[in-house]
């Protein structure tokens, strides 16, 4: 099975999980439990992190409710933020395509990580880069929130203030993405950036391949449609 396929089949599997025990209140109390956890692994990512794979302090649930938090904070910035600090059409506003800027990052880098932490000795598996990134999401969902609000109270000056704390929000996410990595694969900080390059890298060969699929498949579809079309032309 593919690593894409295995990825889908994990979310799959832990999703119909998670329907299942919906009306379990013990489940109910283990999300709240997990997703409390979320705010400490925001602030002390090392035992944060090392504590959610190893000693399973951490759930799928949660981390699938802190990924859509993500994609419905993002698409209330878009729509909801002043119009001095984000200027949108809304005719042409797709929230598909916000989904996507969210989702196809975050299963690339699930994908590419694991693929190559797996020839590097990374002991962390699929389920766990995704759990991790999803919880290093959550100081993202929290400032945007926050910006939201403060944007329609704050003026254009004023705005220095709105664009650092949306700096400080990817930065914040990303040092905490770097010491999930580095956690759950058992890996030096050195180790840790350099896999994650590699993980940059292994994502911009993964679009490239189906791209070029993608591209290769179009071709052929429209060459055996014109074919099709010049046979009943010259028969009728």
């Amino acid at each position: 099975m593919s690593a894409i396929g295995r990825l889908g089949s994990n979310l799959v599997f832990h999703t119909g999980r998670t329907l299942r025990f919906a009306i379990d209140k013990a489940w109910w109390q283990h999300l709240g439990k997990t997703l409390k956890y979320a705010l400490y692994v925001a602030v002390h990512p090392i035992d944060g992190f090392w504590d959610l794979i190893h000693e399973k302090r951490g759930s799928m649930g949660a981390a699938h409710v802190i990924v859509a938090a993500t994609i419905l904070v993002e698409i209330m910035r878009l729509t909801l933020t002043s119009f001095q600090f984000v200027t949108i059409n809304m005719e042409f506003f797709n929230a598909a395509i916000v989904l996507m800027r969210i989702l196809l990052p975050l299963i690339l880098w699930t994908v590419a990580n694991w693929s190559l932490t797996t020839l590097m000795d990374g002991k962390g598996k699929m389920g766990h880069v995704y759990m991790a990134v999803a919880y290093s999401l959550l100081p993202y969902v929290i400032i945007n929130a926050v910006m939201i609000v403060m944007s329609q109270f704050i003026t254009y000056d004023e705005g220095a203030i709105y664009w650092i704390l949306a700096g400080f929000a990817v930065f914040w996410t990303a040092i905490l993405i770097l010491a999930g990595m580095m956690m759950i694969h058992d890996y030096t900080l050195a180790k840790t950036v350099g896999s994650s390059f590699l993980t940059v890298v292994g994502m911009g060969v993964m679009v490239f391949i189906f791209v070029v699929f993608f591209s290769l498949v179009s071709d052929a579809v429209s060459y055996f449609v014109s074919i099709y079309r010049e046979v009943l032309f010259r028969l009728l």
